[in-house]
């Protein structure tokens, strides 16, 4: 019997075209039939507003108008902090078109972040909101190559007024082609290991999100999809505005903040048909009972970080349907992914995306046996991979060893082809010569009915080199104590490999993140070693 996985993965070719534009290439292609909605919003108060691929072909030719009207075009960097609001779509079209470079953050940035993030990649405008304004107008004083601010929603002295722009701009916009090649986007890093750095992508990246949007989401034309992710994470663009435009799907967006019960009556109310979310999300969501709830879903997927198979199970049981979880970087598209074709091995990150060429390696580059650990690694420079870490070529240079791009994340692949995430590098912890993978720790623990969350590291230890450290975060209902912590311990050495339980466990109320929701482990990490080296 022949494997549609292996057919398709070894006919597929990226055919990139030399010069592409997602704005005038896929958004207006769409824009022909003036009825094909793009983007359903709705505000916790239920305002809603809908969208179709001719009105926002529209307003973001108008947008690109004001760009130019100001005196940005083709190369220039542009700040964008907005939230999950019409405006960010618009603003994000409206820079691609004039060959802008559009470097989103997200709205929890403080005045020193954007003051940071501005300076460094040489932003000549911001585009923000009036609730993020303040923060700005304090960042500014520290950007003194700033030309403009964008003001969406109100009108501030010294501001450019978005609305007002736009009414007087024309609804017609031309400018030369960009190449494929052509910069188009900066991510900052989420700072899991360290501080942010500069992800530079070209058009080729936002054309590489039509296997996202085809291959991992499993989209068609006629889905509402809905992806929980603030606009500032590169995730954004994979599942926000990307990949579910390729198809030409709608997409819905929710300007509320994240809580279990709405977004699941949400899902229930909109008839929302495929869905994207982080694994904390889905880790709050599986607490709820999910049986009372009538869904149109046909398709869920997870990215951001590795999703526990127990909470795959769980969902399972709750809905019916697997959560089909998919592993990609800021500095890539998904490369790595459970797909529709392919059985689930709940836990594992599934198997390489088409046109990627994937292998764990050894530090040297060689690649290794089924069954070794080591670091995850990409073939060559597929068009779904970064160019650089702007202005930092010695550290570009770091992640290749050959003709591989290395992640910097440790994996196994068995015997099956499939891929089973371990960690960051700077994650395992090494203790009394054993390896140990923060994941599987976490996972084991998030089985306890008492735990909502679990952050491992290793604490320095003067026998072990390290111990293993939990950090956990328990469930309404339940209370720390020395009774709790040997219970969990024990049910640790129970589903797991015995020397790999928790030495030592602190509870907390919530546990230190990113901006895109990623635990932050570096900053636990860094407590410990502090905590140990503080004399007593």
């Amino acid at each position: 019997m022949s494997d549609p996985y292996l057919e398709f993965y070894n006919n597929f070719r990226w055919d990139l075209p030399e010069r592409f534009n997602f704005a005038t290439d896929v958004v207006d292609r769409h824009a022909h039939d003036a009825t094909r909605p793009a983007l359903l919003w709705c505000d916790e108060q239920g305002h809603e507003e809908r969208y179709s691929f001719r009105d926002l072909r529209r307003l973001s030719n108008q947008f690109a108008n004001v760009l130019a009207s100001l005196g940005i075009g083709k190369d220039d960097v542009v700040v964008v902090i907005l939230p999950r609001i019409p405006a960010w779509q618009v603003v994000m079209l409206g820079l691609l078109r004039v060959g802008a470079v559009a470097a989103p953050g997200a709205t929890l940035l403080q005045p020193k972040d954007i003051a940071y993030r501005t300076q460094l990649s040489e932003a000549k405008a911001i585009v923000t909101d009036v609730d993020n304004c303040a923060k700005v107008e304090t960042a500014r004083k520290d950007i003194p190559g700033l030309k403009h601010c964008i003001l969406v929603g109100g009108t501030r002295p010294g501001w450019v007024g978005y609305e007002h722009a736009m009414e007087k701009a024309a609804t017609e916009f031309r400018a030369e082609p960009t190449l494929a090649s052509d910069r188009a986007l900066i991510y900052f890093t989420s700072g899991t290991t360290g501080g942010p750095k500069m992800v530079l992508h070209s058009h080729a990246y936002t054309y590489a999100h039509r296997v996202t949007g085809e291959y991992w989401l499993n989209l068609r034309p006629d889905d509402l999809h809905w992806n929980l992710s603030d606009t500032g994470w590169a995730k954004a663009a994979y599942s926000t505005l990307f990949g579910p435009w390729h198809v030409g799907s709608q997409v819905f967006s929710y300007a509320g903040n994240f809580e279990a019960k709405k977004t699941l009556e949400l899902l229930e109310k909109y008839r929302i048909t495929t869905f994207c979310a982080p694994p904390t999300a889905f880790r709050v969501m599986v607490k709820e009972d999910l049986k009372k709830y009538h869904f149109a879903l046909r398709h869920v997927a997870a990215a951001g970080e590795p999703l526990n198979p127990e909470v795959i199970e769980v969902w399972r049981e709750g809905t019916g349907l697997t959560i089909y979880d998919g592993y990609g970087q800021t500095e890539s598209t998904i490369t790595v992914c459970n797909h529709p074709s392919l059985p689930v091995k709940p836990g594992s990150m599934g198997k390489p995306m088409p046109g990627h060429e994937i292998a764990i390696v050894d530090f040297d580059g060689n690649p290794l046996p089924a069954g070794e650990e080591g670091e995850i690694a990409l073939r060559g420079s597929p068009p779904s991979l970064f160019r650089e870490y702007w202005k930092e070529p010695a550290l570009t240079a770091r992640t290749r060893r050959g003709e591989w791009y290395v992640t910097g994340d440790r994996a196994y692949r068995d015997e099956d082809g499939y891929y089973w995430f371990v960690g960051r590098a700077d994650d395992v912890i090494i203790s009394a010569g054993y390896r140990i993978g923060p994941f599987e720790v976490e996972s084991a623990l998030l089985e306890h009915p008492a735990v909502v969350e679990s952050a491992v590291v290793g604490s320095p230890d003067p026998v072990r080199g390290l111990i293993v450290k939990a950090f956990v975060v328990l469930r309404e209902g339940y209370e720390g104590s020395p009774a709790l912590v040997k219970e969990l311990q024990e049910h640790v050495k129970k589903t797991t490999a015995p020397y790999k339980y928790p030495r030592a466990i602190e509870f907390l109320e919530q546990l230190p993140k990113t901006v895109s929701g990623k635990i932050r482990r570096v900053e636990l990490r860094r407590h410990e070693q502090e905590k140990k080296q503080s004399p007593a």
